[in-house]
């Protein structure tokens, strides 16, 4: 008898052709499937080389939430001859058995070699990990041609979820669990806020987006990061109340005294750039005066929030668009602390001189 893998699995009908779904002891995944050689040229891929860089991230994921982790299945093909063995003849049960695939068969991943890689690295650090299994999918003896084109047609029309969304629905990261909890403790962000988007439309009714108000508060709370998370979000709370005392305008869409189109298409106080900036600029005024912060917070009632100002042209605004660059942050957070009597990074210093070419393009370089 010729020695084998025996899995159980569930047999499809796919593009009129058979393929097989197994749940896979973790501990084999390593052991099993390979990649194709970093080496070999493209063309003879059967898909993109391994980012190695993304390793380390998904392994500490997955050690790190060994009760709650989650993956969806690696979709892989076989080079060998199997062997379906069906339970019954049945109905409902011909397509339920046991899948027995050669030891020399050769599996390739089509789909999924990063959660490969991690669970390598993973099992290293808790080996209980390979008593655990995940779901593979497996096209059988498909060749080179055909494995390339299942790996362009699994990613040709894969949609990764908005960032304001992947904040709200996420209850395991701190800093949106902070972004949440500062968004519905505020009462110009609970009411104004874009929880589904990034990208507000023109007749949107919010101001600000959940994915600007996450990036702001980060900025805030840079020198408070070893703080527990409650006090970070008093503080984050008390932070934006205040702030939104020197933006009036933000209170009149509150009151509905004006729109928020209006006030999005003519200010940029709550463009995700502004946010940023009040967060970087906050965290210095908060380290310079810990203990009375509040009361400078009155010089930037005097800031022209305008489009039109001119300041804002090739250092905020290119081309008629508010730009949230790493640049522009870093120039609105200079700007920002000038106004508050703050010193400024040497970054920030040369961001407020009168060359706005070259910080525009550096601008749309970093975009």
């Amino acid at each position: 008898m010729i020695p084998e893998y025996s899995f159980p699995a569930i047999r499809g009908i796919q593009a009129e052709q058979e393929y097989y779904v197994c749940m896979f002891p973790i501990r084999l995944i390593p052991k099993l499937f390979s990649f194709n050689d970093e080496e070999v040229p493209p063309d003879m891929r059967a898909q993109r080389t391994l980012n190695r860089a993304r390793i380390p991230e998904i392994a500490r994921y997955i050690l790190e939430n060994p009760k709650s982790y989650v993956f969806s299945a690696i979709t892989a093909s076989i080079k060998a001859k199997i062997n379906f063995e069906s339970i019954g003849s049945e109905p409902g049960i011909r397509d339920i058995g046991r899948l027995r695939i050669p030891l020399d068969a050769r599996f390739v991943i089509n789909d999924g070699q990063h959660r490969r890689a991690a669970f390598e690295v993973a099992l290293k650090e808790n080996p209980k990990l390979g008593d655990e299994s995940i779901a593979v999918v497996f096209f059988v003896d498909i060749g080179l041609k055909r494995s390339q084109q299942i790996f362009t047609d699994l990613n040709r029309y894969t949609s990764h979820p908005d960032s304001s969304l992947n904040i709200l629905y996420d209850s395991r990261d701190k800093k949106s669990i902070l972004a949440k909890a500062v968004m519905n403790g505020v009462k110009v962000f609970k009411s104004l806020t874009e929880t589904e988007r990034s990208n507000l439309s023109i007749r949107s009714c919010k101001l600000f987006t959940l994915s600007g108000l996450y990036q702001a508060n980060k900025a805030l709370l840079v020198y408070h990061k070893s703080v527990e998370l409650e006090e970070q979000i008093f503080t984050a709370c008390q932070f934006w109340e205040s702030i939104s005392t020197v933006i009036p305008d933000w209170e009149q869409v509150l009151h509905r005294k004006v729109s928020a189109s209006e006030i999005r298409r003519d200010y940029i106080h709550s463009h995700s750039v502004a946010l940023q900036g009040l967060g970087g600029a906050g965290a210095s005024l908060m380290a310079f005066y810990p203990h009375d912060w509040q009361k400078h917070l009155n010089k930037l009632s005097h800031i022209d929030w305008s489009r039109s100002n001119p300041d804002w042209e090739g250092r905020i605004i290119s081309g008629g668009q508010v730009s949230k660059s790493r640049v522009s942050v870093s120039f609105m957070t200079g700007y920002l602390k000038q106004y508050l009597g703050l010193p400024l990074s040497t970054d920030e210093e040369r961001l407020q001189c009168n060359d706005r070419c070259v910080i525009c393009v550096e601008s749309n370089n970093d975009l």
